[in-house]
Formats: structure tokens, sequence, C-alpha cells
């Protein structure tokens, strides 16, 4: 009765006050166990896997067409692996595989939960900012500085990246967001969610 509601039966619309995208490059057998058979990894050079860890403060997040006191402001930090998809119709789509979410607020878990299949959790997190540096930090531990003055800032010496023209591929938005049911064996897609 409930199934359909996991699909986004709605648009959702917020102000998306700051974000921070980190990426992780792993080699490709750390990740392959963690995507169902039917999706593929993305790799750069066929070596390299890439994890995404993005975090969001959102505010007056809401139903699409609800007035803004409606909504209610939100901490979400977001776990993808960087997939391909082989559609029936053979199209490749290139987009994130879902491994969980995380919010500062059990309602968002709870409706997260509800309405997706983000699979939600509620965790203890606090960013602020201050002189050019983010700080990001969770009850479990969790410290992240990140210096978010520079316009360009160097790619990391460890990047399997020549330079920012090739990291953009694997760093800028992506099309589809995929989740998995295991029940049903199904894949299931969304643009832009």
């Amino acid at each position: 009765m409930f199934k359909g509601l996991h699909r986004h039966p709605f648009p959702i619309e917020a102000n998306l006050d700051r974000s921070l995208v980190l990426g992780f490059a792993l080699p490709k057998q750390d990740l392959a166990s963690r995507i169902p058979a039917s999706l593929e990894l993305d790799l750069f050079e066929d070596q390299w896997a890439f994890l995404a860890v993005a975090m969001v403060q959102t505010s007056a997040l809401r139903p699409k067409g609800f007035p803004a006191f409606f909504g209610r402001d939100f901490f979400l930090i977001g776990y993808r692996i960087m997939v391909r998809y082989r559609s029936q119709s053979g199209r490749t789509l290139r987009g994130l595989y879902i491994l969980g979410s995380g919010t500062n607020r059990r309602a968002m878990e709870r409706l997260g939960r509800l309405f997706t299949t983000y699979s939600y959790h509620t965790m203890g997190i606090d960013w602020s900012q201050s002189g050019g540096i983010d700080r990001v930090t969770s009850s479990s531990g969790f410290r992240l500085e990140v210096d978010s003055s520079s316009e360009s800032p160097p790619l990391p010496e460890s990047s399997p990246f020549a330079d920012w023209r090739q990291a953009r591929r694997f760093a800028g938005p992506m099309p589809f967001t995929f989740s998995y049911e295991e029940k049903s064996k199904q894949n299931d897609h969304c643009r832009r969610c």
C-alpha cells in the first residue's frame, strides 16, 4: 500500500544556504561490492572509482508550492557512489548510487524514510564558518575543516587527475540518482532528486 510513497511522490523545494561536497578516489575493488550487479562503477582510467559525500544546509524545505513558512531547516548529508546504468533501451545513464543519508532532525529522518529510499538516519552535527574556514563536527567524533576562501584550490597531491579539467568530470552534479530495491531486484532512478 505504501510502496509508491518511497518514490518521491511530490516535488520538494528549499533554499540551499550552503553546500560542501567531498570527492574521494578509491581503487575500484574497494567500492565494487557496495553496488548492485545492475550498476557499474563510473571509472577513471579503469582504476579509480569515486565516493561523494555531500553536505547541505537547507532552510524552508517543504513540498513544492507550499508557502515558505511551512518549511523547516535541516542539515543533510548524503553518501553516494558514482555509477553507470544501462537502461533496457541500451542507453547509458551516469549518476549516483545512494549508500545512505543523514540529517540533524528526527522529523526529516522519518519523512525521508517514508517518501524516499535514501536510508536517512539522525545524527548530531554542527556546521560553522569563520574566516573562510568551514568546520563540520558530529557527535560521532567526525571533524572536518576546509579552507573555502580560494576560488581555485590546488588538487591534492594524491589526486589521480592531472588537472581540474579531468577532475570536473567526476566533481559536478550528476543527472541521475539511483537506488535499488532488494525485494523486487529493481533499480529506481530519478532525474535531479
